[in-house]
Order: structure tokens, then sequence, then C-alpha cells
């Protein structure tokens, strides 16, 4: 079994380098590397939802040999619903999971406004005011403004995102959130049920928008357990 790792914005594949040590035998933990950060920093980042899938659906192509599953928090979720739902329009194999988290279900609108046509700081000042950013990044501010192009592209993905109305997944869908998560309420976390015929639940932790920081072992351990579950039936 195979876990797709998606990144919220301004996130890298590191933010997973951990997973693989601690989660059960038998899944492999994939994170996503986009372009524009940590080793693909050199890179144009996507500023676009419908660009950014395709690359993503073409890329793991080889690694679909065995069953996989995605996880995506913020960002990620988002991108990891839009792939699904891609790879289903040209025939590739579906998910055996969707594991999101931190985010709402479109068509439900972000609580927080658009930030990133905004001047480097009035945007940096946007990502303090709503969290949308963990406060050790904010903390380093030479280490920021390398990140800013990078930033700024990902929040422009869904930002300008469109949905667009299809069938529900077939995919079992599993949704996560922090209990004091300003910008995903219960209500956002749940309305994922409109895209599954087999949704399996709301399950919060102790935290704010990035609860996953410090809630990791014990998210990857529920996401382990319903893997090996699914994968025995």
């Amino acid at each position: 079994m195979r876990l797709f790792c998606l990144p919220f914005a301004g996130g890298g594949a590191s933010a997973y380098r951990l997973w693989q040590k601690e989660v059960q035998k038998g899944i492999d933990i994939c994170p996503i590397q986009l372009p524009g950060r940590e080793t693909r920093m050199m890179e144009e980042p996507f500023t676009e939802m419908t660009r950014l899938v395709p690359a993503i659906a073409e890329a793991i192509k080889p690694l679909l040999d065995i069953p996989f599953a995605f996880f995506g928090h913020s960002m990620g979720a988002l991108i990891s619903f839009e792939l699904a739902r891609y790879m289903r329009s040209v025939g590739q194999p579906s998910p055996v999971h969707l594991f999101l988290s931190g985010y709402q279900a479109p068509p439900r609108p972000n609580k927080a406004p658009a930030i990133s046509h905004l001047s480097n700081q009035k945007f940096v000042e946007g990502l303090r005011q709503f969290k949308f950013t963990p406060e050790s990044v904010l903390a380093n501010p030479e280490f920021l403004e390398l990140l800013l192009p990078m930033l700024k592209a990902d929040f422009s993905v869904y930002e300008n995102y469109e949905y667009k109305v299809e069938p529900g997944l077939s995919s079992p869908i599993t949704v996560f959130g922090g209990d004091n998560d300003e910008l995903t309420d219960h209500e956002d976390l749940d309305s994922w049920r409109n895209h599954t015929f087999d949704f399996q639940g709301v399950f919060t932790f102790a935290g704010e928008h990035f609860y996953l920081m410090d809630q990791w072992k014990t998210l990857l351990h529920h996401i382990s357990n319903t893997l090996l579950v699914s994968s025995s039936l």
C-alpha cells in the first residue's frame, strides 16, 4: 500500500519526513514534492489547479502498481480531491481511500480572504493573521523572503480554484481537523460527505489549523489502521 502525501500551501515533502519511520509495516509513505520548494526550489511553481493536477497524475503513474491512498492537509486536501477526480476522468486507477485534513469541501467558501495579489508585506501580515503558515516559517525573515514566490503561487492555486460539479467518488473519504481551527469548523469538515458514496467520518485532534505538527503520530496511527483494515477485507 502506498500513501501519497500532498503538501499544505508553502509546505514540502519534508513535512512528512518522519512518517515512514513511524508508519505500520506494509505502508510506503510517498510525499509529493511540488516545484518551487526544497529540492525543487529553482523550478517554477504552479499557480493553477488545472495545470498542477495533471502534472501530479503523470508523475505518479509508475507508482500505481499497488493499491494507494491520498493524504492532504489544507491546500493538499483540495489537491487530493481534484487529483482523484482527474484520475477517474482519464481512466487511471482510483485511490483506495482519501484522507482529507483541515479544509472545507467545495463549493463551501474559504473563510479567509484572498491574499496572493497583495504586496509582500501585506501578504505576510495575512499569513500571520489567518495562521495560514507555521510560525516557525514566519519567524525567519530571510528564509521567508526566499519562500514568498512559492507561497504566493500556492495561494493562487486555491484562491483561483473553480469547482465543477461531478458525481461522487467511489473512494472512501475520512476527514481530520483541529478542534480549535479558525479556518475550518466541524460543518466544513463534515461537508466532504457530499463527495463520496462511502463517508467514514470526521475526527478532530487538539490544536489549531496546523494541529498535525504536534499530533502527527496519532494521526498517522489512525490512517495506518484504516488502510490496513481495508486491505485485509
